[in-house]
């Protein structure tokens, strides 16, 4: 099944819910204003559609293969990051001072949907590039920055992010892997590392690994973790390759999905020692990963939706073409494509309005990120940085939800055939369930969301974005059409609900953590939920104008309904899930653990 990139709803929502006009009016971001966004786009939908998105179905059934310690990766794919890195891709959002191409976010997170779109497996190497590149230029020394970003932006090196170990899941004060400082201010790193993406693999010269580790006497716990650039090849003064690195792959993963993409097992110092130079200060690993984790955790929402997308696609044009039964209207008096029945389209909206929502999510996200790190004004920083960093836990945690419900509506649709491993919908569908767990599990987000972003400042960010909500539900209600009125309402039921959860939240965490943290994935499920919800509410707002002025009306006419049936059958379900968060943790602690 083919991939069509799609280009012109993402210009619609970095055009009117991202607001990229104010984007290219930041110093810096000036040429990067609508008729940019649109000719990158259709460069990079390019690249996805005719190069990437036709390796996705190879990898999945010739994956990435391990022997003597190299991988070698699906056959196409080598070539195909080639053409990646000389189109100047991975270094699309990085500063010009290292190569990069300097545009923003809000660019960027379009090509990163479209990327995982054509092939999620391939795409992960880039994301991980991205997260190395982010901790280098936040903590890295000039003489690593030197060394290091020029060759990492271009694509021709790669990079990963080691932090789990075989007894450390999420729970990094357990992390074990030792670094010796050496006399020449080097240190040698000796330990273990699971679950690394693109550990090693054949695309690139070389791997330049981000690694947590502790030094000797260092604090116990978190306090005590330090970060290190553990190149794979060493690297000379004049920046060509010198000797291998004691880093090696003694194996990698038979996972459920993303076969494709190699997820070794690292083992540094086995032979005296791999050389890791210290990024940043001692101890503060932790603090410098986290912002590899920020930037990776938006990035896989991006995948969550990315893959909701291309098996959306998928689904359509099997429901076109898979003639079965009558439709129950009579309004075909034979046999017909299965488009016709009310629950298949009731599947294709669900999967169509969850990911339009999501995409909105996201790319109003992107553009409070452009707008944190380079708005000349420091209160506009400020307003931009928090609602960037509410959004953070939503974008990863309910796309990628939202994503396992949408590739499942996708096997469904296919019907017994999507059963089937050769239609491709299922191939979506275990891809995704990845998307949920890594980079930290919707918990972990649910955590976040609750502890960081709600409870710490009592509630004041989360009930800002009601504020806001609030004044979408008045516009609709002002525009005065029966969709307006009607999603207006449904924003309504939701918004109020919500701001009882927050109340809840905010003031029970210290006090009954067990009570909140029960509700914790409900909490966040239902403020992604109706954050999207909002989003689809300004859309509509701007879609039946422009549909009234006959422009492009079929598309706005689609976004209207979309729109109405987000709020008819998504945005519908906040109630019950305050429900759940307000009065169901008794229900969730009441068995107790030795009645399992």
């Amino acid at each position: 099944m083919s991939y069509t990139a799609p280009v012109k709803d993402m210009l619609f929502a970095m055009e009117h819910l991202a607001g990229i006009a104010h984007v290219a009016q930041i110093p810096g971001f000036e040429d990067a204003g609508l008729e940019t966004a649109q000719a990158v786009l259709e460069e990079c939908a390019k690249l996805c559609e005719g190069v990437v998105a036709p390796l996705n179905v190879p990898g999945d059934v010739n994956p990435s293969a391990w022997k003597d310690g190299k991988v070698t990766t699906t056959p196409g794919f080598a070539d195909a990051f080639k053409q990646y890195a000389e189109g100047g891709w991975q270094g699309l959002q990085h500063p010009t001072d290292f190569g990069g191409q300097g545009l923003p976010k809000t660019i960027g997170a379009a090509c990163i949907e479209m990327l995982n779109s054509a092939n999620l497996s391939f795409a992960l190497c880039p994301l991980l590039t991205d997260g190395a590149i982010e901790a280098l230029l936040t903590a890295g020394s000039d003489a690593l920055k030197t060394t290091y970003l020029e060759k990492l932006i271009s694509g021709q090196w790669t990079g990963t992010m080691n932090l789990t170990e075989p007894q450390a899941g999420s729970d990094l004060a357990l992390v074990r892997t030792k670094a010796e400082p050496q006399p020449d201010g080097t240190y040698k790193v000796f330990g273990t590392k699971i679950f690394i993406t693109y550990g090693e693999h054949d695309m690139a010269e070389n791997i330049v690994h981000l690694v947590l580790a502790r030094v000797a006497g260092a604090p116990e716990g978190v306090k005590g973790i330090s970060l290190f650039v553990v190149p794979k090849f060493l690297v000379n003064a004049d920046g060509s390759l010198g000797a291998r690195n004691d880093a090696h792959c003694v194996s990698i993963e038979h996972k459920m999905g993303i076969k494709a993409s190699p997820t070794a097992v690292l083992q540094f110092g086995d032979h005296g020692g791999a050389i890791g130079y210290l990024v940043g200060e001692e101890n503060r690993g932790l603090e410098y990963m986290f912002i590899m984790m920020n930037a990776a955790r938006y990035a896989v929402g991006m995948q969550g939706i990315a893959v909701a997308e291309r098996s959306y696609q998928h689904a359509v044009a099997y429901a076109k073409d898979r003639v079965q039964s009558r439709p129950v209207d009579g309004s075909v008096k034979a046999s017909a494509t299965i488009i016709h029945h009310p629950d298949v389209r009731r599947m294709l909206m669900t999967m169509r309005a969850y990911t339009e929502g999501c995409r909105a999510m996201a790319s109003a996200a992107a553009a409070a990120y452009d707008a944190a790190h380079h708005h000349p004004d420091a209160e506009v920083r400020q307003a931009n940085a928090t609602f960037y960093e509410f959004m953070v836990p939503l974008v990863k945690g309910y796309s990628t939800e939202m994503s396992l419900e949408v590739t499942s509506l996708g096997v469904q649709v296919h019907g017994g055939m999507g059963f089937i491993e050769e239609t491709g919908a299922a191939q979506y569908y275990r891809d995704a369930k990845i998307l949920t767990i890594y980079e930290g599990t919707t918990a972990i987000q649910a955590n976040d969301l609750v502890g960081r972003k709600t409870a710490r400042d009592g509630g004041t960010s989360a009930k800002a974005i009601a504020d806001q909500i609030a004044k979408t539900e008045a516009a609709l209600r002002a525009s005065g059409t029966a969709d307006a009125l009607a999603l207006a309402q449904r924003l309504q039921t939701a918004r109020e609900a919500y701001v009882q959860v927050v109340d809840f939240v905010a003031g029970q965490t210290k006090a009954s953590p067990n009570a909140v943290f029960a509700g914790s994935v409900p909490y966040l499920m239902l403020t992604g939920n109706l954050v999207a919800g909002w989003q689809m509410g300004r859309a509509l707002l701007v879609a039946q104008d422009k549909a009234a002025q006959g422009e492009d009306v079929q598309f706005m006419q689609a976004k209207v309904a979309t729109a109405r049936f987000y709020g008819d059958h998504i945005l519908t379900k906040v109630p019950g899930q305050a429900e759940s968060v307000l009065h169901g943790a008794d229900a969730v602690m009441a068995l107790p653990h030795e009645a399992f």
